[in-house]
This record gives C-alpha cells, structure tokens and sequence, in this order.
C-alpha cells in the first residue's frame, strides 16, 4: 500500500505552487526523471499522459463529480492485471502498453488509497497550496500537507486576524 501511496502522492503532488507561482514537475526532464523513478518509460507521451490523470484525480479528490471519474475510467480500458504465481506467492502483473502502464498505475493507486483509507486523500486545506496528503493521524483531522509550513501558516494568518479585532 505505501509504494501506491507514495505513487499518487508523487503524482498529485507534481504541479506544486512555489511562492504563489504554478509550476509542473512533469515537463521536461524533470518529468521524464520523476517517470523513470516510478518505472515509467520517460517519453514525451507518457508525461502528457500523466498530466492529463494527475488533472483528473486532483478534480476527483476535490469533489469534481462524475465527469472526471468517467475519465479516468477511459484511461484504465484495455488494461489488464493477470496472476503472476511465485514462490512467494501470487503476484499481480500489469499488462498495458508501454507508454500508458505507469498512468494506470497511478489510477489503481488512487482507488487502493480510497478503498483502504476512505476520507484520507484530500488536498491542502491552505488555498494558496495545491498539494495534497493523505490522513494517517489517528482522529482524522489532518488539514494540511505540512503542518510546518501550511499549518503553521494557515494558524499565524488565523491568529493575525483575532488579534486584529
């Protein structure tokens, strides 16, 4: 579960804003960089590819309805998982062209996060951040992607107004 977690995490969290100025981690060579960490191919179609399901799954998380849901269940078509039997036991292979496997992956990997930790993948409660967490403390509060810098921010902002009354 974590490396899947991780996964989606890398994914999500690939389109940060850095003193209030967007930027995207997959262009370039630091998206064909990220791609190969994660198994990827590196190619020029797989990073457009996983723009497009990392846009799908922050509208998703968000609460964005059943337009990017159907979306993302177009990217999985043609993918198949067939059992794999080792010594270690049963494994799980993912056939899917080349180019499109590490996408599908990070579509299993979100519904494995939702299914295993319901209401725990959520985005930044900060506005001015576009990253996203998910929620392993015990009562299932957590707000922020780092309570070091967005908590602390969000609470110092929060705090500046009280006393400004």
């Amino acid at each position: 579960m974590l490396e899947n977690e991780d996964l989606l995490l890398a994914l999500l969290n690939s389109a940060p804003a850095i003193d209030g100025v967007p930027t995207d981690a997959l262009e370039g060579a630091e998206g064909r960089a990220l791609a190969l960490r994660w198994g990827g191919t590196g190619t020029d179609r797989e990073s457009a590819q996983l723009a497009d399901v990392r846009r799908l799954l922050q509208a998703v998380v968000r609460g964005g309805g059943a337009g990017p849901v159907d979306e993302l269940a177009a990217v999985l078509e043609g993918a198949v998982q067939v059992p794999r039997v080792t010594p270690a036991g049963v494994r799980w292979e993912l056939r899917a062209p080349d180019d499109e496997k590490l996408a599908v992956r990070a579509v299993l990997a979100w519904s494995g996060v939702a299914e295993e930790l319901p209401g725990r993948l959520r985005a930044c409660a900060n506005d001015e951040c576009n990253l996203f967490l998910v929620d392993h403390s015990r009562p299932g509060t957590a707000k922020w992607c780092s309570m070091a810098v967005c908590g602390n921010r969000m609470k110092a902002r929060a705090h500046a107004s009280r006393a400004a009354r």
